[in-house]
């Protein structure tokens, strides 16, 4: 969002509200600065506390207001800011001896002040969006043993789409190594996965918690291999697997569930679908086979072929190794067998091992 530089009537308005009387604003300063009016007002937008001097029938106060800055240490991104805002506000009280935190703010497209102090829960208002989910389209596939020419068309359609909305850049290499670091770290991401084993808890024979390190690890090494390729940062939807797609008569959809942001790797929608075809295709054989690798193969000729991003392919390990912990997580799916979760581990250590993923070849490193 673009940067909104406030006013001292707006400012003076919005605390004469909160004062529920008549306020005049005596000062406005950057906090210890000797900057003070209009000037002062600009570098709250730059991150600058500010200190408010103001006087009302019956006090006299001072408060600070602060915005909190982009930087490349966790608020990269407009919602890691906004957190912090929610965090400090619903925090600072707790804790005796520290400064009081009287208010959040929000600031509207028109500049308008508004109190949020009183919010205790966000919700997400969407519009309604008819359609079946993918993922049945793909459980059909398994129970009956055949495809049809709309599920080619459907699996055509979704490439399209996705080498469509990759082909969006973003220049930002603070962002592109914020989104490797959640790749690895981040409660969604690997390690959260391998934390949600609970192996210490139940322990299963079909893994180990030095096997769920090594991915760990492994998956690190690759995040250092990938930083220098921040001209990969692109648009994405985040979460692009058969449960987030519905689809409407013939190749028509609609996507729900955006997530971890706006900006990434295209290397994540195209493994977050692709892995699927396996993941169904394991479910009635021992690997990719018909009528599952059909579908497959045109998905990823389709993409490669509009995208011309052979890169992906080189860079591809992570991201399927992130989405074979959600696929053989017994947490999100409780009921697979044993040797399909085995088979998807060993797809997630054969391919951090390999420099290049073999689309062609999925099933080699599946044992």
């Amino acid at each position: 969002m673009d940067r909104i530089e406030l006013q001292p009537e707006q400012l003076e308005h919005f605390l004469s509200q909160r004062e529920r009387q008549p306020v005049k604003i005596e000062e406005i300063a950057l906090l210890g600065s000797q900057t003070t009016g209009a000037a002062a007002l600009k570098g709250l937008g730059y991150g600058r506390p500010l200190r408010v001097t103001y006087s009302a029938p019956d006090k006299h106060k001072q408060v600070v207001i602060r915005r909190i800055n982009k930087n490349e240490f966790g608020r990269e991104t407009e919602p890691d800011r906004v957190g912090e805002v929610w965090r400090n506000f619903h925090t600072f009280n707790r804790l005796p001896q520290h400064v009081r935190a009287y208010d959040m703010i929000g600031v509207g497209r028109n500049g308008r002040l508004q109190s949020m102090g009183d919010v205790a829960e966000l919700y997400l208002l969407t519009e309604y969006a008819p359609g079946r989910p993918y993922a049945e389209d793909l459980a059909i596939i398994r129970d009956v043993g055949i495809f049809t020419s709309l599920d080619i068309k459907r699996a055509i359609s979704l490439a399209r789409y996705l080498a469509d909305v990759h082909a969006v850049k973003h220049d930002d290499p603070i962002l592109w190594r914020r989104r490797l670091r959640d790749l690895a770290g981040h409660g969604e991401g690997v390690m959260g996965l391998t934390d949600s084993y609970r192996l210490s808890e139940a322990p299963f024979s079909f893994t180990s918690e030095e096997e769920l390190r090594e991915i760990e690890t492994a998956v690190n090494q690759w995040r250092w291999r990938l930083k220098p390729r921040q001209r990969r940062l692109s648009q994405v939807h985040g979460d692009f697997h058969p449960f987030n797609i519905l689809f409407q008569n013939g190749t028509q959809f609609t996507l729900l569930d955006r997530s971890r942001g706006e900006w990434g790797d295209p290397a994540d929608d195209v493994c977050c679908l692709m892995i699927n075809y396996l993941f169904f295709s394991l479910q009635r054989s021992d690997g990719l086979a018909e009528p599952f690798f059909s579908l497959y193969r045109v998905f990823w000729e389709t993409y490669l072929a509009q995208s011309g991003d052979e890169e992906l392919l080189a860079g591809a390990a992570p991201w399927i190794a992130w989405r074979t912990l959600v696929l053989a997580s017994p947490q999100w799916y409780p009921t697979l067998d044993e040797p399909t979760r085995r088979r998807l581990l060993n797809l997630a250590r054969n391919v951090l091992a390999d420099d290049v993923f073999d689309w062609q070849q999925i099933n080699r490193y599946l044992s």
